[in-house]
């Protein structure tokens, strides 16, 4: 007998019969009643379990005339994540972004952030973002605390809440020592702090920073990365760049964009575990893909060539293991005219180069 939980309808059926009968209908009263019971507690435990998306894209597209800034992107972002949106200029992460907090419509596909459809929720969508854009919109003429009491009421907060909401994002970025300076005195780094600040007035669930480190001197940098970090203790983060150091400080998992398609989609911990090895030989040999993929800790084999025509596998490790002595081993037992062999570390940056060079 086959039981199947179906959570459409909160019940179990069994397929012992013929056809799929309800289990409840076979059982007793009593019985029935307390396999009820124990029904109605399990699918709860199963909403527990369930993963939350705080953002899920499907299937985007978007045009701007003849050119294509998007074509089929996909990706979700559970709750609590840190996420690197990379990508050169033009790669298409400012339209995502657009798209995502509900300024553009995009052409096609579907976005969901927090459960809720952006485009038939807009309002709502916003309500739960806190967005900060590359150049922050700070008026220069008022002073912090004028700025971030304007923003307060623009964000509809309730009056008799904004105090304790200024308080808690005046102290999260630190900027208590500025708050009668007007903006247009203050530092990059601390104009972005405000940025900041604003954006997280509302307490959102979702903080959306679209490149906020560029243009800050090294020191800014990693007081801004520091309190990113702060704030991703109580927000899901976005955060789109092109500079690879500043997603592997922040980020747990990266999305790589170019030319308006996801290319890849990988957690930065398990990147840094995978330790490939790189064979170039000096002549095409026979066998020689079906002799690599023989070995033990190999996930993979990827044929190319160097820039010189040179035959060349890349063999995809698992782990940190080395795979060159069982390489080299093959190497000699099936006499190849090895030209090169080594180990190479799949980091971010090794992915990236890559996927822009075509490598």
């Amino acid at each position: 007998m086959i039981i199947r939980y179906d959570p459409r309808y909160n019940t179990w059926w069994t397929s012992a019969r013929p056809r799929p009968v309800h289990l409840l209908a076979v059982l007793d009263s009593p019985i029935r009643r307390f396999a009820d019971s124990l029904i109605r507690s399990f699918a709860h435990s199963l909403i527990l379990f369930e993963v939350h998306h705080m953002i899920d894209v499907t299937e985007l597209t978007k045009a701007y005339g003849p050119v294509e800034a998007l074509r089929g992107v996909s990706f979700q972002i559970a709750a609590g994540e840190i996420v690197g949106l990379l990508g050169p200029n033009g790669a298409g992460k400012t339209t995502i972004i657009k798209i995502l907090t509900g300024y553009l419509q995009p052409d096609g596909g579907a976005v969901r952030v927090d459960g809720l459809d952006v485009l038939t929720h807009t309002r709502e969508v916003q309500a739960r973002i806190g967005y900060l854009p590359e150049n922050a919109p700070l008026y220069p003429e008022l002073s912090v605390q004028a700025y971030l009491r304007t923003m307060a009421e623009l964000r509809q907060i309730p009056e008799d809440q904004r105090l304790a909401r200024l308080s808690e994002a005046v102290y999260a970025t630190g900027l208590a020592d500025e708050l009668t300076r007007p903006i247009g005195q203050l530092s990059k780094g601390f104009r972005q702090r405000v940025g900041l600040a604003q954006a997280i007035l509302h307490q959102p669930k979702m903080l959306i920073l679209d490149e906020p480190t560029l243009g800050l001197d090294p020191t800014q940098i990693v007081e801004i990365r520091r309190l990113i970090r702060r704030l991703a203790t109580h927000s899901t983060v976005l955060f789109s760049t092109h500079i690879l150091s500043e997603v592997e400080a922040l980020c747990d998992r990266a999305i790589i964009l170019m030319n308006g398609q996801v290319k890849a989609d990988a957690r930065l911990a398990d990147l840094e575990m995978t330790t490939d090895a790189v064979l170039v030989l000096g002549e095409q040999a026979a066998g020689v893909e079906r002799a690599l993929r023989t070995l033990s800790g190999v996930r993979g084999i990827e044929p190319t060539r160097t820039h010189d025509g040179y035959p060349a596998y890349r063999v995809l490790g698992m782990g940190d293991v080395d795979l060159c002595p069982a390489i080299y081993e093959l190497a000699r037992r099936g006499d190849w005219p090895l030209r090169e062999l080594r180990r190479d570390v799949r980091t971010l940056e090794t992915v990236f180069n890559q996927l822009a060079t075509g490598a």
